[in-house]
């Protein structure tokens, strides 16, 4: 028996290292930022195409209304002030993600919180969990201590392949890296298609996050908030047999 599963129902334990909080929150406020200052700048030409080239007589696969100001930054319609916040708050997103990385592997967060274990990965375990989530039973006990595969799954999408995703295809954008990383733009299929897959990454993460959002208010957003800025969660109650239909 491992020490999570001796710990008492309604205990007060330390769930989130300070690494974590600081980097979720730093995120929560960089990703607003950058989404709302990103849709400032898709606005000067809302359209989206794939290759190397885009202009106002080629044809989009995406085209768009301008985003209304209310969700853009600055509220009213400036391409320089648009690109001054997203350029500042990207270099913010980006070193924040890469020193959360370093100190993850230093403090084996990753490999002991994240990592999939052999049991988790069993069609069976998956589509247990798939239908807890439907049904919005979250876990209680030990088990609400430790993240479940479908978390872990979403946890690794985000910081491994979204985040980065959308760092690089940033990057790619950038007439700079003709000169400097001439390979990134090619990798991406051109400037356009890195426009492209920037927008839908940039979308992708919103998605996440308030699809995050809706599960820390189901799942009780009083403990789950004061985890992630204290660090201390409660133990929820383990749930009754018969409960919720069972």
């Amino acid at each position: 028996m491992s020490h999570e599963d001796r710990i008492a129902a309604g205990s007060l334990v330390k769930r989130h290292r300070l690494s974590t909080r600081i980097w979720h929150w730093v995120n929560a406020i960089a990703i607003a930022t950058l989404f709302m200052s990103g849709l400032g700048i898709f606005n000067a030409h809302p359209r989206l195409y794939w290759g190397n080239y885009g202009a106002n007589f080629d044809t989009p696969w995406l085209e768009l209304d301008r985003f209304p100001g209310w969700i853009t930054l600055p509220g009213s319609y400036s391409l320089s002030m648009s690109r001054q916040w997203h350029l500042a708050y990207a270099l913010i997103f980006a070193f924040a993600l890469l020193l959360y990385m370093i100190w993850s592997l230093i403090n084996r967060h990753i490999s002991r919180d994240l990592a999939f274990r052999r049991e988790e990965l069993a069609p069976r375990h998956i589509w247990q969990d798939i239908r807890d989530h439907a049904r919005l039973r979250f876990p209680t006990g030990a088990a609400a201590l430790r993240y479940n595969v479908l978390q872990k799954a979403s946890y690794i999408g985000v910081i491994f392949i979204l985040i980065p995703g959308i760092i690089f295809t940033g990057l790619a954008m950038s007439p700079g890296m003709d000169a400097a990383w001439p390979w990134l733009t090619q990798i991406f299929g051109g400037r356009q298609s890195a426009r492209s897959i920037h927008f839908i990454f940039a979308f992708a993460l919103i998605g996440f996050f308030l699809v995050h959002i809706l599960m820390v208010l189901l799942a009780g957003p009083f403990n789950e908030v004061r985890s992630m800025i204290t660090g201390w969660y409660r133990v929820p109650p383990e749930r009754r047999t018969g409960e919720h239909g069972q």
